[in-house]
């Protein structure tokens, strides 16, 4: 836990003149991360005593609110807030920590809280919401239209609920006309870390990322995230489509064959495929193809080329372009990030 900034040289703070962020640290009803709020209120509070060190006024005034009085976190942790909503007055930026449960139960559980997030985005707040939490904002219809990132295990479900958002699961963070989302685990601490250069500077940031040990260029979660491909969208050519494709994912397979063996013209079937799951029929062949080639790269010790060679590729050139735009590492740095030894590689 970090509870001190003492011995960090605070001739490094460079003098600031600005008008101080009001933070509105928002609990909802549901099970609440924990981490959240203890991250927020450290980085937020590590800022201002690093800025009061260097002779600097606080930059940031971070308070917690709620529904209701008593907030139960989980079955043995119950956190007890005494500003509610309706005491907040005008506030620069909500943040509300990622909450865990059914959607739909979250989400009518919190109508008080997203009717509130409305009302005060038309005061003019900016409002962040970290991980799982971004089915409150998306409900608000605030995102709708604009870019928004969470955790890539609710990404399908949040898809189906909210089709008029733009779901960009590969980023770590989102930041659009002062709405923000964050990816899931620990990734809202590189939105944290957007928040502090934004009110402040790179080098505050910088400093804050090497107190906490936090990599402040993590741009990307797609080394984590498991390919799963949309399939509650109705569409039942699509669904066999891409059922085939995961079957027979070593074969070279067409776009041409595809429409053939479901009876679709080649046109039709783009149109539908696209429409359905986010990617093109190719680039949905070339997913499938890299998370298998991913697995293999955790599970075993087969060089890149064999494990090219499993997943259908001849073209090793082709083959690490296509996994670095997927996973956003080559397969050898991939490898390197889970630890797994192989032999020496080309």
């Amino acid at each position: 836990m970090f509870t001190s900034i003492s011995g960090v040289d605070c001739d490094a703070v460079p003098s600031y003149f600005y008008y101080m962020k009001n933070i509105t640290l928002v609990i909802p009803k549901g099970e609440i991360s924990l981490g959240n709020i203890e991250a927020v209120t450290q980085i937020f509070t590590a800022v201002n005593d690093l800025l009061h060190e260097g002779g600097n006024a606080p930059a940031f005034e971070v308070q917690l609110a709620s529904c209701e009085r008593v907030n139960q976190i989980d079955k043995h942790i119950a956190v007890t807030v005494n500003r509610q909503l309706a005491d907040v007055g005008a506030t620069d930026l909500i943040i509300i920590p990622s909450v865990q449960g059914h959607m739909e139960l979250l989400l009518e559980r919190n109508l008080e809280l997203i009717e509130w997030l409305k009302e005060q985005r038309a005061r003019g707040a900016e409002i962040a919401v970290l991980s799982l939490s971004a089915a409150l904002l998306a409900e608000t219809g605030l995102l709708n239209g604009k870019g928004c990132t969470s955790h890539w295990m609710i990404g399908e479900e949040l898809k189906k609920r909210f089709p008029e958002i733009k779901l960009q699961l590969f980023k770590v963070f989102t930041d659009e006309d002062g709405l923000y989302t964050s990816a899931g685990g620990f990734s809202f601490l590189n939105l944290l870390l957007h928040l502090v250069e934004k009110e402040t500077d790179r080098e505050m940031a910088l400093l804050i990322s090497k107190i906490f040990e936090i990599d402040i260029d993590r741009n990307s979660q797609s080394p984590f995230i498991i390919f799963r491909g949309l399939k509650h969208h109705g569409d039942d050519p699509v669904i066999r489509a891409q059922e085939y494709i995961e079957a027979n994912y070593k074969e070279k397979l067409t776009v041409d064959e595809l429409a053939r063996k479901f009876l679709l013209g080649r046109r039709s079937l783009e149109r539908r495929f696209k429409k359905a799951t986010e990617n093109t029929v190719i680039e949905y062949i070339q997913r499938v193809k890299m998370e298998e080639a991913r697995k293999s790269l955790e599970s075993s010790q087969g060089s890149v080329h064999e494990i090219m060679a499993e997943v259908g590729y001849s073209d090793p050139k082709a083959f690490r372009e296509v996994f670095r735009k997927m996973v956003g590492l080559s397969p050898v740095e991939y490898r390197s990030m889970i630890g797994r030894q192989a032999p020496s590689e080309s």
